[in-house]
């Protein structure tokens, strides 16, 4: 444990101080240390966003009429077809019956004329009828039968516009407040009357730079940087207050061009979303693996120091257990650990724990960082590198 470590690092350090203390010599300092190893690293950037529906209709209506009837819970989820709004249906059913009439006249003057064209062609083959008042006839039947069609028709749409006052729900989700109350005439697809919004999964838009787009790109080509396999790219999120959302997502795709005002690429990222935290419009950071950094080395944040004039360095400890000051440059922060792009080299032993107290030469007693082994209660507060 952290604690038990550091009390064995204390008892050390008392009997080398009254060991150097009988010689006269300053006693070593215990601290615990890292050795680097070259190791492929994923490039993450934290890019800004907002949370998106995967889908989302606006409820119109298809025919104009008075709403008699609220039927859903605002807020609440719906299913595709489910009755969401009922318009007053007694002018449909007055047009449904109309056209039921239109067409059974219709069906009888086509029977009429069926019989007289039968009539005109007994008459015919017996030589009895001229031929003109055969196609009379015929046409006459053509004309009844193209009537019968159009009144069946007529028929349908006064049965579909009847439907249609029953306003349906296009898409399952979840649904907004209702615009409109009962009593409200409403006009065919003009009212948008509620919106429905599928909330699982839900997108995540983002914005990247296109000089950091450049860059990722010059990196790869140049073979700094190797490109994530398809489909293997991470996605996470964290939300404004720093915390970090339970789900990873997948990045669907970026955009092929250029916002011309703000001169950034959007890209995609799909998030499941099964409790409905993440809410249209909301603000995110997204962090995602964009690439691979080959033969990386990585000290964790606290070996960090930072002068007041914003360089950074590391304690080395060189050969003989003493404290080397080694300036290094930084790049990215992976899992808690600072990306070490110049200033290091494999198999140097980085000090961790007790470099604030270390100054140049000064010997050492080392002993290997655990990172694993503090209980949650008892584990140091991270130190800053400002």
């Amino acid at each position: 444990m952290t604690r038990l470590r550091i009390a064995a690092l204390a008892v050390l350090a008392l009997a080398t101080t009254a060991e150097a203390q009988q010689g006269g010599q300053m006693p070593p300092t215990p601290v615990s240390y890292v050795e680097v190893q070259p190791e492929a690293l994923p490039v993450v950037n934290d890019l800004p966003g907002r949370i998106a529906a995967t889908r989302t209709a606006e409820v119109r209506p298809r025919v104009g009429g008075i709403v008699i009837e609220r039927v859903f819970e605002q807020g609440g989820m719906v299913e595709a077809g489910d009755v969401l709004f009922r318009l007053d249906p007694a002018p449909f059913r007055v047009q449904v019956a109309s056209a039921q009439g239109t067409l059974a006249r219709a069906k009888a003057a086509q029977q009429n004329a069926r019989s007289e064209a039968d009539r005109q062609q007994e008459l015919r083959q017996r030589n009895a009828s001229s031929g003109q008042a055969y196609d009379t006839a015929v046409s006459a039947l053509a004309q009844a039968d193209a009537d019968v069609a159009v009144a069946e028709a007529q028929l349908q749409e006064a049965q579909l516009n009847l439907d249609y006052t029953e306003v349906r729900a296009p898409i399952s989700g979840r649904i907004g407040r209702a615009t409109l109350t009962e009593g409200a005439l409403v006009a065919a697809q003009a009212d948008v009357m509620a919106t429905i919004q599928q909330l699982d999964p839900v997108y995540a838009d983002f914005t990247q730079s296109t000089s950091e787009v450049l860059s990722l790109r010059r990196a790869m080509a140049a073979g700094r940087l190797a490109a994530t396999a398809p489909g293997e790219a991470q996605v996470k999120l964290l939300f404004d207050d720093g915390s970090a959302y339970d789900q990873t997502g997948r990045l669907l795709f970026s955009e092929a061009t250029v916002d011309p005002l703000t001169g950034q690429v959007t890209l995609r990222a799909e998030f499941p979303n099964p409790d409905g935290y993440l809410l249209p419009g909301l603000y995110v950071r997204v962090q995602v693996e964009q690439a691979l950094r080959d033969n990386a080395l990585a000290v964790p944040q606290m070996a960090v120091q930072r002068a007041q004039s914003g360089e950074t360095s590391v304690f080395v400890i060189a050969d003989g257990d003493v404290a080397e000051a080694r300036p290094v440059t930084l790049g990215d922060v992976v899992d808690g650990r600072w990306i070490v792009t110049d200033g290091l080299q494999p198999g140097d032993r980085v000090v961790v724990e007790g470099a604030q107290k270390l100054r140049p030469d000064a010997p050492v007693a080392p002993e290997p960082y655990d990172p694993g082994g503090a209980d949650a209660d008892d584990a140091p507060a991270p130190q800053s590198a400002d």
